[in-house]
This record gives structure tokens, C-alpha cells and sequence, in this order.
């Protein structure tokens, strides 16, 4: 029971220190607050409000068909070109689209002899432009198809392919990047901070004070595990009320408390990871440099970003030991899913064998790094 108060009483004056630190209080405020926020709504992986002009040689029904077919938000209102100003307006940026239409278009699709639509693109936003290619190609042949058949009836198979979507109907991307920003923020944030702590103790030379007190390693150790934890869950729990819920409006299909229980177990591992790797380095500058391998490659490979399926099947093998692979999986279970602990506790017991075997080989490492301190 004493011991428990000294690691109460210990993690206190950790509390305090972080008060006092006004860039480390701004680093959290600002990671989960402005950088879920920009990362949610300025990144999209489809077309929003995309430049567009048409070259209309045709001047037909179908032609304007064409034409009309393309609306906001994915498009901004097509506007009419010569064909002379194709290279001008691409050349200046005016437009990331261009769509020539021939003469005699309509006349050659009705009579069935062979033509083309030619697509100009702006390739230097090459994201936009790779998505709008096969936008507008889809666009054209749905609007040509409708021409020739009347509906659209007649472009569709025998057995029509229906896709329903339970969570996120309208695939809204700032509801997935939001809760995803969420996952990768916990993570970069509980590895700097109790990393830093531990340098910050070093460089200013109070490890040496805290030596001279009848103190363990293991005390020193957990008690800035808990104090850092609970100013991280603190700062994941109003970001995923606040600016999650409420300011970006994302509905969460599961329970909250269950996904702060989860993120409560896997701070344990992240913070681990964060004690290991300031007990490797020597300087902040080191520190920051094995952070930066450490946390690129985990979320990499934790599935948040792209599927852990597309990776190749040895590398999968592999993240299976990575605890930000399980945290994802778990996250995305119950926010997106609505999964009970019936569902997911296998990932909540991978994630708590892992952050044991973490906090043992960092307390292991810290004991040797503070003995020869």
C-alpha cells in the first residue's frame, strides 16, 4: 500500500511537470484538435469540386447530354471552349478536365460506326486526375448508354449487383480519416510524451535526485506510465466527444466507454514503447529520429490507412506483433462496426499481453540505463 502512494504521489509531481511545460501542453492540445480536424476534412481520396471544360464540335442532343451530366461537388459547372484554347487553358491550369467531343458524334453512335471522346488531363495533380479519368469515363458511357436505350435499364445486367453500406452510407470520408487521425494521434503522442519525460529527467539532471530517493525503477517508471496516460486519455476523451461527435458530427455506431477501455489498455504498450526508446537514445535529437522509424513503420502496417489484407502475406505475418495492428482493429470494431466485448475481446487480451511484454522489457532496459546513470 506504500508503495502504491509513492507511485500515486510520484506520478503527481510528473502531472505537474507537464503543467509547467507550455510546448508539450500545445503539442496535445493541437494533435487532437487542429490535426484530426485538417486530416479529416482537408484529404479525400475521390474528386471534390474539380475544373472541367467541354469542347462541343458536335452541337447535338447528345452532346449537351453529355455536358449536362456533370454537376457539383464532384465537378464545377463545365464551361465551353474552342478547340483552339485546349492547350492555352490546360497550359495555364484554368481547368484540371478537358472533353472533346467531335463532329458528327451522335450521328456516328447512332449508326454504329466507330469514335472517340478524348479526355484531356492536367497530370500534375495526378491523384485528382487518375479519380476524375474514370469518373468522367463512367459519366460518358452510363449518358451514352441511357441515349441509346432510353433508361438506364438497358445498361444494366440481368442480375444487378446492389451495395448496401450499414455505417457511413454516403462513404463520407471525414468520418473514416477522422476516427483513423484519432488511432495514429494516441499513438505519436504516447510515445513522444513519455519518451520525452524520461529524457527531459535525464537532461535536466533530476534522474540523479530521484536515485537518491529509497525509490525502484519499477516506481519511477509507472508512475510516469499513469500520469501520461491520464492526461492522454483526458485529451482522447474530449477529442472523440467535442470535435469528433460535435464539431465534425461523426455518428459512432458503438460504445465509447469500451473504446476508452481499449485505448486505456493499449496506452500501456505505446508508453512502453516510449520508455524503451528513451532509454536508447542519449539526446532528444536521437529520440526523435527513432520515433520518426518507429512510428512510420507501425502505421504503415497497423491497417488504418490501407488494409491489412493488401499488404503481402509475410509482411502480415509480422504485424501480427505490432499492437497498433490490434488497436486499429479493435477501434474500427466497435466505432464503425458496433461490436460488444463479446467481439473483440480477443483483441483487447493480444493488446494486453503485448503491453505487458512491453513494459517488461522496458522496465528491464530503464534499470540498466538509470544504473549506469
Amino acid at each position: 500500500m506504500a508503495r502504491l502512494l509513492t507511485i500515486f504521489w510520484l506520478g503527481t509531481k510528473e502531472l505537474r511537470s507537464i503543467q509547467h511545460d507550455a510546448l508539450l501542453i500545445l503539442l496535445i492540445l493541437y494533435s487532437f484538435s487542429a490535426a484530426i480536424y485538417t486530416q479529416a476534412t482537408g484529404s479525400t481520396s475521390g474528386i471534390n469540386h474539380a475544373s472541367i471544360a467541354f469542347v462541343d464540335e458536335d452541337r447535338s442532343v447528345l452532346s449537351r447530354g453529355l455536358l449536362n451530366a456533370f454537376h457539383p461537388p464532384r465537378f464545377q459547372t463545365p464551361v465551353l471552349i474552342a478547340p483552339e484554347d485546349i492547350d492555352r487553358c490546360m497550359g495555364q491550369g484554368q481547368f484540371l478536365f478537358v472533353v472533346a467531343i467531335p463532329p458528327r458524334f451522335e450521328a456516328d453512335v447512332r449508326t454504329g460506326r466507330r469514335t472517340a471522346v478524348q479526355i484531356n488531363l492536367d497530370a500534375t495533380a495526378s491523384t485528382q486526375a487518375s479519380f476524375g479519368n474514370h469518373d468522367i469515363q463512367a459519366i460518358l458511357g452510363r449518358e451514352i448508354s441511357r441515349y441509346l436505350t432510353g433508361s438506364e435499364e438497358g445498361i444494366r445486367d440481368q442480375a444487378a449487383l446492389v451495395l448496401r453500406t450499414a455505417y457511413n452510407p454516403n462513404h463520407d470520408r471525414v468520418w473514416y480519416n477522422a476516427i483513423i487521425s484519432l488511432i495514429n494521434q494516441i499513438t505519436v503522442v504516447a510515445v513522444i510524451l513519455t519518451g520525452a519525460a524520461l529524457l527531459r529527467e535525464r537532461e535536466h539532471g533530476t534522474i540523479e535526485h530521484l536515485l537518491a530517493m529509497p525509490l525502484a525503477p519499477f516506481d519511477i517508471a509507472l508512475a510516469k506510465l499513469w500520469a501520461n496516460g491520464l492526461v492522454i486519455l483526458a485529451a482522447v476523451t474530449c477529442s472523440l466527444v467535442f470535435l469528433i461527435q460535435r464539431l465534425l458530427a461523426v455518428p459512432l455506431a458503438g460504445s465509447v466507454p469500451l473504446f476508452l477501455a481499449g485505448t486505456a489498455i493499449y496506452l500501456f504498450c505505446a508508453m512502453a514503447l516510449g520508455v524503451f526508446l528513451g532509454t536508447l537514445a542519449r539526446s532528444m535529437a536521437q529520440f526523435a529520429l527513432l520515433a520518426l522509424l518507429v512510428l512510420v513503420t507501425m502505421q504503415m502496417l497497423s491497417g488504418g490507412q490501407t488494409p491489412v489484407e493488401s499488404q503481402p502475406a509475410w509482411l502480415q505475418r509480422i504485424s501480427i506483433c505490432l499492437p497498433t495492428r490490434h488497436f486499429v482493429q479493435l477501434s474500427q470494431d466497435i466505432l464503425f462496426r458496433g461490436a460488444g466485448l463479446k467481439l473483440v475481446w480477443p483483441e483487447f487480451l493480444i493488446v494486453a499481453v503485448q503491453g505487458l511484454a512491453l513494459i517488461s522489457v522496458s522496465l528491464i532496459c530503464f534499470r540498466r540505463s538509470i544504473s549506469g546513470a
